[in-house]
């Protein structure tokens, strides 16, 4: 079930720019949420030319704002203090639960896959070969893991690699780093951990940022399933006009009378472009939830057995309505 929806689900057409931003008057100005999963000034210096032309589109100011983590741009969002995010798809499903976030658009990366995946990665020169080598000597090694609200740095390395096998990061190694993807990817080159979760996309910023191929310095140990690309995200209550503006700039972007500089501005992205997406697609990282405290509950040997009974159909049951909308939300595209 969870390989079948692990898909990115996008919404119908993109919808047209209204003729005049009316909105504009009303919204002062915008604030767009970045997760620092590398530097502040590398991302602003990637994203500063399309959040200029989106504040000219718009008719409205529209200012970067980071995070050092994405518990922080959550909480941006939900006292308003950030409109629009680019998130991934756990940050994004705690948005729209607990921020009064909606999902717009997806990124489509530079090849045009309709995602990215989560890696383990060593030093090239590491003697670990492979992901039973990690859990067998796991009591001699420092980890460098994800932030916690991170899809490849936690929610699907969990579920697909540690769950998979039985073992928890925090019992199995010596010592564990949290740090973004940026950080622990460097920290594996440098040797300051001997092994550390990251993501195909965060090796591409790599190359670009640096010109120097990742893939020549570190060896991986293993490769997710295809993660459903990060969305964008706005609050919900937002004036409609605007919302529309917002989705159609993005989708839009690299496609018009400018395309060529828009596609040069993508390409500092790693992206080939945006594609609109719904709240649906945050389906599979639900499911890998879901079965995960669905796990947690078997293995609970302090529940009685009632209690454990009604807390697992619980769980069955959000389980089978979430794969109801999944098939629902794939038939109609």
């Amino acid at each position: 079930m969870l390989r079948r929806t692990f898909i990115a689900v996008a919404a119908s057409a993109a919808v047209a720019l209204p003729a005049l931003p009316a909105f504009a008057q009303e919204a002062k100005s915008l604030n767009i949420g970045f997760i620092s999963t590398e530097s502040s000034s590398n991302l602003k210096t990637a994203w500063q030319p399309l959040i200029d032309d989106l504040s000219k589109t718009l008719g409205v100011p529209v200012k970067p704002f980071f995070a050092s983590d994405y518990a922080g741009i959550i909480e941006g969002m939900r006292f308003n203090k950030v409109q629009i995010a680019w998130f991934g798809n756990k940050s994004a499903m705690e948005a729209v639960d607990r921020a009064s976030g909606e999902v717009f658009a997806s990124v489509i990366d530079k090849d045009g896959n309709p995602g990215y995946w989560s890696l383990l990665v060593v030093n090239k020169d590491s003697d670990l070969k492979s992901v039973e080598d990690v859990i067998r000597r796991g009591k001699d090694l420092t980890y460098g893991a994800g932030d916690p609200n991170s899809t490849s740095g936690t929610a699907v390395p969990g579920f697909y690699l540690w769950s998979a096998n039985k073992v928890e990061p925090k019992t199995l190694f010596k010592a564990v780093r949290i740090g973004n993807h940026e950080t622990n990817l460097l920290s594996v080159l440098n040797k300051q951990v001997d092994v550390a979760v990251n993501n195909t996309e965060n090796m591409e910023r790599y190359r670009i940022n640096t010109g120097k191929n990742a893939y020549d310095q570190v060896r991986v140990l293993w490769k997710s399933p295809l993660i459903p690309a990060d969305p964008m995200v706005y609050r919900k209550d937002l004036a409609p006009e605007l919302k529309k503006a917002i989705q159609s700039f993005f989708v839009n972007y690299g496609k018009g009378t400018d395309a060529a500089r828009e596609k040069q501005v993508l390409a500092s992205l790693t992206y080939q472009g945006f594609r609109p997406s719904s709240d649906a697609q945050l389906v599979p990282i639900r499911q890998i939830e879901l079965a995960r405290e669905k796990a947690k509950i078997e293995s609970d040997t302090t529940l009685a057995a009632a209690d454990k009974e009604k807390r697992l159909a619980d769980v069955s049951r959000r389980l089978a309505e979430l794969d109801k909308a999944a098939g629902k939300a794939t038939s109609t595209q």
